[in-house]
């Protein structure tokens, strides 16, 4: 059973995922190099753990190079996630974010080969609504083109996270999670020569760190990364799924709150961000309690048929 501690601590881990998009924002060097440094940070903190701990590591070739490959997906994920936070704001980045709800209810199926359900695409098109009142109102280039990016960080989320919730059955987390790190700083430093040649400031590399980069930088690697993720899978061990899911909802609403405070960036955002925000995140937060309701009629149906049938007439 689930104490109230539990639930505090998983609030806590759910306000540090919110604070990433700040602390990108807060650090000074650009997205790619950044996420080259906190994968690898991440990489060598979890290797460190897992001898500690003397986890299983090695997985086999096949293994390694499916799960290496997921982290060039994850690399993509967070250059798109941080640079979005840079070229608009934490508000719009963490808005863009909260769609991967919606990309996750149309292709899970795809990948379990399942249906996709009805009211996943009534809350899919509902989502659609929000995106488009905040595109109606954020004229400014910079937001359209956050949001979009977010959006894609969003997508490519959904896509890592099927494919690993599939991989944590056979593999421990905490190696999974090594590898990933490990993969994404590789695909990192393997976009590095058509990074500069198209996209770096002044064709070169930037990895100067002040010392509150620095101090920016291992917050965001070991206690937003490393500990947070390990303490999200420990506590899925005493909370419920649909509990985890319900509160996790909260991490853009903690991103936002913070980023008022911290930028003020309120004063930058329009009525009309604030009014498809709130469809986005009604949609995000009646998700599961919508889910949930169809679930149990489902087996309902399934153990009483004619009682439920009864009922609906």
């Amino acid at each position: 059973m689930p104490r109230l501690k539990d639930f505090l601590e998983l609030h806590f881990v759910i306000f540090l995922w919110g604070f990433t998009a700040i602390l990108g924002k807060l650090i000074s060097i650009p997205a790619v190099e950044l996420v080259a440094l906190r994968t690898f940070i991440t990489a060598v903190a979890l290797g460190l753990i897992i001898y500690r701990r003397r986890t299983a590591f090695w997985l086999g070739r096949q293994m390694v190079l499916k799960i290496v490959g997921v982290g060039f997906l994850i690399a993509a994920h967070w250059i798109l996630f941080f640079a979005a936070a840079r070229v608009s704001s934490v508000s719009i980045t963490l808005i863009g974010m909260a769609t991967c709800s919606l990309w996750t209810a149309f292709l899970e199926p795809l990948f379990s080969k399942t249906r996709i359900k009805p009211h996943e695409i009534l809350l899919a098109l509902l989502i659609i609504v929000g995106l488009y009142v905040i595109f109606q109102h954020e004229t400014e280039f910079n937001s359209i083109l956050g949001i979009s990016m977010a959006i894609g960080s969003a997508l490519l989320a959904s896509i890592f996270t099927i494919i690993n919730a599939k991989l944590v059955k056979k593999v421990p987390s905490t190696t999974i999670t090594c590898y990933e790190m490990a993969g994404a700083c590789l695909g990192t430093v393997l976009f590095f020569p058509v990074y500069t040649a198209v996209f770096a400031e002044g064709g070169a590399l930037d990895f100067t760190l002040t010392a509150m980069d620095w101090v920016y930088l291992l917050v965001l690697s070991l206690a937003c990364t490393v500990y947070a993720y390990t303490a999200g899978v420990r506590l899925m061990q005493r909370i419920s799924a649909y509990s985890m899911n319900l509160t996790v909802n909260l991490e853009p609403v903690y991103g936002i709150v913070l980023a008022w405070f911290i930028f003020n960036e309120g004063e930058q955002m329009s009525a009309g961000f604030y009014y498809g925000a709130a469809i986005i995140l009604m949609s995000v937060f009646i998700y599961p309690i919508i889910d949930a309701y169809v679930e149990r009629r489902k087996k309902l149906k399934q153990t009483f048929p004619d009682e439920v049938m009864a009922g609906k007439d």
